[in-house]
């Protein structure tokens, strides 16, 4: 008997034993091929030997510095990787465990932000309906998915949330993509005023939404006016780019194919790319700033922040995607991902939307490919399709609630970037065979 507390305790999942490229294979011998990279997170493929040398050669100088007596040779390597290719304005990194930490170290953050400028009124934080930002408290409070929220919301701090620009259900007839961009943007303008100026600290987004929405990449011009918003209104930008950052999107940092900077970054997953837990909150010069000229103390932290073994994988991480041509390669090899896609889907009569930016894609599944209506949210066509997947050796991730927390579903990938041809003839291949099977049980 386990005495593991798995995630769902109805399964019985199988034993992980090896990884090699872009598959797993359990403890029977079975072989996965891994399309989503578990959540968005192996973005090397498993098994890179360059990154275990880096980890194990760590091990043998240093395993761990407390950083409230010491800073390490690896945490300032990895600092200064990342501030060197960072956006504009981004001079500062503060190391983590993973995404939920580095969401919950940028709202604490904002909020010292202001009380060290002498802003103490600020304190409130906007997101987006249909985001998700992690699941410690503070992170999930400021996600805007319902179906994670409505279970701990007693214990959350008021958050509010304006419409996700989700081009596919969003866009009305008659509106171009610019306008329809501008109109939702606009939503935060009301929505900072309907609050008051004077109390807003944040507003926090994800640059292409993940889990809850499938790789929705906004309109163009959408995320410049939000930054002119933020601008106006003193409002701090946040962008969590924990899913969609490190290469996945087809830049290091998915904000610059916006063409804008943020106040504060978030990132994790692709950076330790699963060879070691890491995440990473990166600020503007400014904000650092004020508190090195205030009180010269954030007041946060974590006994495992900038873990010296973590760095040193995360480090080699970075400098692979960085040097191995891996950002180019996310982009072409996500044009012909994308293209096989729509290929085999473009006229599926239960295929709604084939969306996403470099490798980071998703499928929308709908009842009725005209209408756009969604299946009945009790056939569980997102928890089937995992499973047949899952089956049939594909590891994706699928998801229900696309539209609103509860209605609507659809499939999100995120193979790594190592991904040849046969692996996307294999994935496509076994993508149609599971959501015939799916599709055959209803």
């Amino acid at each position: 008997m386990s005495h593991i507390f798995p995630r769902h305790t109805k399964t019985n999942p199988p034993v992980a034993v090896s990884g090699n490229g872009v598959y797993l294979t359990d403890i029977s011998g079975k072989q996965y091929l891994d399309a989503s990279g578990g959540a968005a997170v192996s973005c090397l493929g498993h098994g890179d030997a360059e990154i275990i040398e880096a980890t194990k050669s760590q091990l043998d100088r240093m395993e761990f510095a407390h950083t409230g007596f010491f800073t390490s040779a690896a945490a300032e390597s990895l600092a200064d990787t990342l501030i060197e290719n960072a956006p504009e304005g981004i001079e500062r990194v503060y190391l983590v465990s993973g995404g939920s930490e580095a969401v919950e170290a940028a709202i604490k953050l904002a909020r010292q932000y202001f009380l060290e400028i002498g802003q103490p009124s600020r304190h409130k934080v906007i997101a987006r309906l249909q985001s998700y930002h992690g699941n410690t408290l503070g992170a999930l409070a400021t996600g805007g998915n319902m179906w994670r929220r409505e279970p701990f919301a007693p214990l959350m701090i008021d958050t509010t949330h304006i419409s996700p620009c989700y081009q596919y259900r969003g866009q009305v007839d008659g509106e171009s993509e610019f306008e329809y961009g501008q109109r939702v943007a606009n939503e935060l303008e009301t929505e900072i005023n309907r609050l008051g100026a004077d109390q807003v600290m944040a507003f926090v987004a994800e640059p292409v939404v993940g889990a809850t929405l499938g790789a929705v990449a906004a309109v163009e011009g959408y995320f410049k006016r939000i930054r002119e918003i933020c601008d106006q209104y003193g409002v701090l930008l946040i962008l969590d780019e924990v899913m969609c950052g490190m290469g996945r999107t087809g830049s290091l940092f998915a904000c610059e194919q916006e063409g804008i900077t943020a106040d504060i970054i978030t990132i994790a997953k692709g950076l330790g790319a699963g060879y070691q837990p890491i995440g990473a909150m990166l600020c503007s010069g400014e904000i650092y700033r004020a508190i090195e000229d205030g009180s010269g103390f954030f007041q946060h932290g974590h006994t495992y922040l900038g873990h010296p073994v973590a760095c040193a994988a995360a480090n080699a991480v970075v400098n692979a995607i960085l040097n191995r041509g891996l950002i180019q390669r996310v982009q072409s090899r996500g044009e012909q991902v994308m293209q096989a896609l729509k290929n085999q889907f473009s006229d599926h009569p239960h295929i709604g939307d084939i969306r996403g930016r470099g490798l980071f894609l998703g499928l929308e599944i709908v009842r009725d490919r005209d209408s756009k209506d969604a299946f009945d949210p009790a056939l569980a066509i997102n928890k089937k399709f995992k499973k047949i997947a899952f089956e049939n050796g594909l590891i994706c991730y699928p998801m229900g609630g696309t539209i609103d927390g509860k209605q609507g579903d659809h499939v999100l990938l995120a193979p790594p970037f190592i991904i040849e041809d046969n692996h996307v003839d294999e994935l496509v291949s076994k993508l149609d065979k599971t959501l015939t099977q799916v599709l055959d049980t209803q």
